[in-house]
């Protein structure tokens, strides 16, 4: 049997992916620990919903960690694997492990791919260190535990270095090598890893050797085949909070026709509206909506900022045992949103390794900003637009926003690293939200609806 060790901390991003590509794998005859290092998001609860055992731990220590995982486990093999790291493919553990088959061998480490949005510099590390062939190292003590193996009998002779804050797989592998154990690097045994072994950012240099490596890889860039998030196998849920009466426009309501974009996204695999009365949530099921629920009043009233109810309505669902992945925020004022739309801004945030993905509408104009009594200019002035190189970005989060759940479980929407989608049609921005506004609307959005369907 063979005992996987993954640890983490706060890998709520991560961790769903790393185990649905470890139980998918060829080699099933293994178990997993799972090392939590008091995560405060929800690594936790997503990693309970494989057939893992979790320990938990207090002050990390990278050898520490690993020895109360295996001290946990019963395999004759013991594999580590960061909680932020994806086995490439379906023979990774496999591959892993079948260097065993030679008695002096104490040690295998994996390679470990940059993804489509790892810097440079990182890229440059993992593409650098981790090559294409395979390696016995009989003097080289180099060794990365974040996707390695080695034998549980050598481990009891030598446990992994409890007081070292660093390279605790180094100071392991010159305790093996000295004994004359091999250690073997496995190229075909690959996981993606977001970041990269070192730091060094000279931004022109790193670009240069990431260009000439990727080259000399048969011209594809190492990760680009499937180094994004799985999103065909990741919980991701529209949220669509509604209130007070909810207006019809054209032949629909404006409910109906955020539910039914939601509803045609080829990633959503649930759509949630929050709602404040009985009478809406109805209508939400009507709609199309598999999970309606009712927030309290009070989270309706006119000051209560939207991430307030957002936040509540996460939680919500979150404790009926429904843990997203992904969010995809919608508001109902948006009924002009094209069908692909939404798919697009979900896979710009797996893509380019983002914290949220809003949309926005570019004004090449030029805008004034009031400040008490002084108004001023913003932008670059009155010059033709055609000439403009940054225009002012117009914020249409009501739109859509796509963001991790982390974020809006401690009361935000946007993470630090925020990707925008420009909108270029002239429907997709209207906003309808009074009569005014839904008079218009009427009389023509059906016509639209029908040719973007």
């Amino acid at each position: 049997m063979v005992s996987i060790i993954v640890r983490t901390k706060n890998e709520e991003k991560w961790i769903a992916s790393c185990l649905k590509a470890v139980f998918a794998q060829t080699f099933q005859d293994f178990e997993v620990i799972v090392v939590d290092n008091n995560s405060e998001d929800k690594t936790v609860e997503k990693a309970r919903a494989f057939n893992v055992k979790v320990v938990e731990i207090d002050h990390y220590l990278p050898g520490k960690a690993i020895n109360r995982g295996i001290q946990a486990s019963k395999g004759d093999i013991v594999v580590m694997l960061s909680g932020h790291c994806i086995p490439t493919n379906t023979a990774w553990l496999e591959n892993l492990v079948s260097p065993f088959e030679e008695e002096n061998v104490a040690g295998v480490y994996g390679r470990q791919e940059p993804m489509t949005f790892t810097t440079d510099w990182d890229k440059r590390d993992l593409l650098t260190v981790f090559g294409l062939d395979r390696k016995v190292q009989k003097k080289d003590t180099f060794f990365h535990n974040a996707n390695s193996a080695v034998r549980r009998d050598l481990w009891e002779q030598f446990p992994f270095d409890e007081l070292a804050t660093n390279i605790e797989d180094r100071i392991w592998a010159k305790q093996i090598i000295s004994q004359g154990y091999f250690l073997v690097y496995e190229p075909s045994a690959s996981v993606f890893h977001w970041h990269g072994i070192h730091q060094n950012r000279n931004p022109e240099r790193c670009q240069n050797v990431v260009r000439i490596l990727t080259s000399l890889e048969n011209g594809d860039e190492p990760g680009q085949k499937a180094a994004t998030l799985d999103l065909d196998n990741l919980n991701i849920v529209a949220l669509i909070p509604v209130k007070d009466n909810v207006a019809d426009c054209g032949q629909k309501s404006l409910m109906e026709y955020t539910v039914k974009r939601a509803l045609q996204s080829k990633y959503i695999n649930k759509v949630v509206v929050s709602a404040d009365s009985e009478a809406l949530a109805a209508q939400a099921r009507e709609a199309g909506a598999q999970t309606p629920f009712i927030r309290p009043a009070d989270l309706s009233l006119d000051h209560v900022d939207l991430s307030m109810v957002l936040q509540y309505s996460l939680m919500q669902l979150e404790e009926t045992g429904e843990i997203p992945d992904i969010l995809v925020i919608l508001e109902i004022t948006y009924p002009f949103r094209r069908r692909n739309f939404i798919d697009k801004m979900i896979e710009k945030l797996a893509n380019e390794g983002l914290d949220s993905v809003i949309p926005v509408r570019a004004e090449y104009r030029t805008s004034w900003l009031k400040d008490n009594e002084d108004t001023k200019s913003i932008g670059e002035g009155f010059m033709p637009r055609t000439l403009k190189k940054s225009p002012l970005l117009i914020n249409l989060l009501g739109l859509g926003c796509v963001t991790y759940p982390h974020f809006v479980r401690n009361g935000r929407k946007l993470g630090e690293k925020v990707g925008v989608v420009e909108v270029k049609n002239v429907y997709s921005p209207i906003e309808v939200r009074d009569e005014q506004s839904i008079a218009f609307a009427a009389k023509f959005i059906d016509e639209w609806w029908e040719q973007n369907q």
